[in-house]
């Protein structure tokens, strides 16, 4: 679940997260009354809440969050050796395998995505990341044989996991198979902590991990969380716009800050399951706004994989709000679909 850092920075948090206070006095920024930051999953989390309710405690409210993310990493991890995920990885049982309630939840979803989008959103696809060095290893930085790929698509497969509902169990149906739930846990970590926010009565806050987001109420100024989605420029930071949210989740997803270049191509980190190789399609990057960050931040993963054209067709058909950035020869342009557009209509 957790990723390093890449020298190019990485490649999800793909949004400047802006509180815009609406003050352009910075000796007069107010604070908010809790703020939390920190590492988490190999990448970081940031929250703030603009009240907190009469007898809730700072440093008592801190730790609910850090257990809470303790407990999510010691689940789904694949850096901790002993996590639940980590021992079902290494694990060489193609049999019956019971598992946590909240490992089978992101499973289930992951495998629903799976099914619906052709297996183009697969948490298997692990060994193909590796093997173009996106995975721990960022050293390897190198095109594998047409060879290498054939044998690293032989150990992936979502259709190679099965899940049982009725006594929530796992079954994987081949060895060697490697889950990584990076695309989604992060989004479903986002979640839970907003939970220990709504268990404590906190009712106006912005949690971020790793560019995914949860926005509940508004910011110290009253007015709608302040969201801007970064240019996916690769020569320089920008903002392609700002977006006012709440009571939503988000999540964005591209390539344009995590690749490699060998003979004059570039290689992206978004791997297709389907065929093994990068993405070469134009789609720079998509924002995807949910009831759950957790399912913003698998289907961002996913449309980034199938690409603007088909992807826009998937997030018709499955009512999703997204905004695609698309690469043009002159700039960037954006497609949003009707659900996207719906959303800040309402809110204007």
């Amino acid at each position: 679940m957790q990723n390093k850092i890449s020298k190019r920075g990485l490649s999800l948090i793909l949004m400047l997260v802006f509180l815009l206070s609406g003050c352009v006095n910075n000796s007069s920024v107010e604070k908010y009354p809790f703020q939390f930051s920190g590492p988490t999953m190999g990448t970081s989390f940031s929250i703030k809440a603009s009240q907190l309710p009469e007898g809730v405690r700072v440093r008592r409210l801190e730790t609910l969050i850090k257990r809470r993310l303790g407990e999510i990493n010691q689940q789904m991890s694949t850096y901790i050796a002993d996590s639940e995920l980590s021992l079902i990885n290494k694990s060489v049982n193609t049999g019956t395998q019971f598992i946590s309630p909240e490992l089978f939840k992101l499973l289930f979803a992951a495998q629903e995505i799976s099914a619906v989008t052709d297996g183009a959103y697969d948490v298997t696809v692990g060994p193909l990341v590796n093997l173009w060095g996106f995975g721990p290893d960022k050293t390897l930085n190198q095109v594998p044989t047409d060879e290498q790929i054939q044998q690293a698509l032989a150990k992936t497969g979502y259709n190679k996991l099965k899940l049982s509902t009725r006594i929530i169990t796992l079954d994987k149906t081949q060895s060697g198979i490697y889950i990584d739930l990076s695309s989604l846990a992060k989004g479903f970590a986002v979640d839970e902590v907003a939970n220990v926010l709504e268990k404590q009565g906190v009712a106006n806050y912005m949690v971020e991990i790793g560019g995914e987001l949860y926005l509940k109420g508004k910011n110290l100024q009253g007015q709608d969380w302040q969201i801007a989605v970064e240019k996916p420029n690769t020569e320089k930071r920008e903002l392609q716009r700002v977006l006012p949210m709440t009571d939503i989740a988000m999540a964005t997803s591209g390539d344009y800050r995590n690749y490699f270049e060998q003979d004059g191509q570039s290689f992206a980190h978004t791997i297709d399951p389907r065929t093994g190789y990068p993405v070469k399609h134009k789609l720079a990057s998509v924002t995807v706004l949910s009831e759950t960050t957790m399912k913003a931040d698998a289907w961002a993963t996913a449309l980034m994989v199938l690409g603007y054209e088909e992807g826009y067709e998937i997030a018709e058909q499955q009512k999703l709000a997204v905004l695609f950035i698309v690469k043009s020869d002159q700039d960037f342009v954006e497609y949003e679909t009707p659900l996207f557009t719906e959303y800040f209509k309402v809110k204007q």
